[in-house]
């Protein structure tokens, strides 16, 4: 009989920790700035009542691999730029498939603009890879990309991942991290986090369905300098002509 108890509160436990994380995610106190990251399972989204509900940017998957482009993404994009959005592409990598192919890929379906966010590159899967591939691929992926946009991009992962496989090899690239907890991220090389993706059962207005939820960890100020900087154009002045 008293196995019997403890088995039955152990499957009550269980239970509740699964219903847990059914639960909508709230969204976070004490952040200034707030956004989402979205692909195509978003299906059609209304990005003018996404603005409204005080969403002030959004990462949009643009590719994975080296073929794969995300359907709705040239969509997204230029919609979430007319409601005045902030936006980010980001790149899902295959640590075990060719890496320039993957950086060519990713270069050809997103076209950068000043005020955009730096590109991103979602790592959060091995592949078969060892680490010492993967940080051997990643490295040469986001050197490409900083070459192609002018800007360092960005790595996304979960806490778990960058601890165990990529603390101590970026520490110059900003950091979007996801922890589905109430506690922040905290980094075992001690790096601080940038964005902090804090649940994935978000419900807004404008998008029917969950969504993942992010705070950034700064004011508006900061994410535009974040941002990719307008540069402007020095016109080619002819020498003036000695009298």
């Amino acid at each position: 009989m008293h196995l019997r108890r403890i088995t039955y509160g152990l499957l009550m436990l269980a239970i509740g920790l699964i219903s847990g994380c059914e639960l909508p995610t709230q969204r976070m106190h004490g952040f200034e700035v707030h956004g989402i990251d979205v692909s195509h399972y978003q299906r059609h989204i209304d990005w003018e009542a996404v603005a409204a509900a005080g969403i002030h940017f959004s990462f949009i998957k643009a590719s994975e691999g080296m073929t794969l482009t995300d359907s709705l993404f040239c969509s997204n994009w230029e919609e979430a730029k007319q409601a005045g959005i902030k936006r980010g592409a980001y790149h899902f990598f295959r640590p075990a498939t060719p890496v320039h192919e993957q950086a060519m890929n990713f270069q050809a379906g997103v076209k950068l603009e000043p005020g955009d966010l730096p590109p991103v590159l979602d790592v959060e899967v091995l592949d078969g890879a060892t680490r010492v591939q993967l940080v051997s691929s990643v490295l040469t992926w986001l050197y490409l990309a900083e070459i192609h946009y002018g800007v360092k991009p960005i790595i996304y992962t979960n806490l778990k991942f960058y601890n165990k496989y990529l603390a101590g090899h970026f520490e110059e690239y900003p950091l979007w991290i996801a922890r589905y907890a109430p506690f922040q991220p905290s980094l075992s090389d001690k790096q601080p986090w940038h964005f902090w993706q804090y649940g994935n059962r978000g419900e807004l207005s404008g998008i029917d369905g969950p969504v993942d939820f992010n705070v950034f960890r700064g004011s508006l100020e900061d994410l535009d300098s974040l941002c990719i900087q307008y540069r402007p154009v020095l016109s080619q002045a002819h020498p003036s002509k000695l009298p």
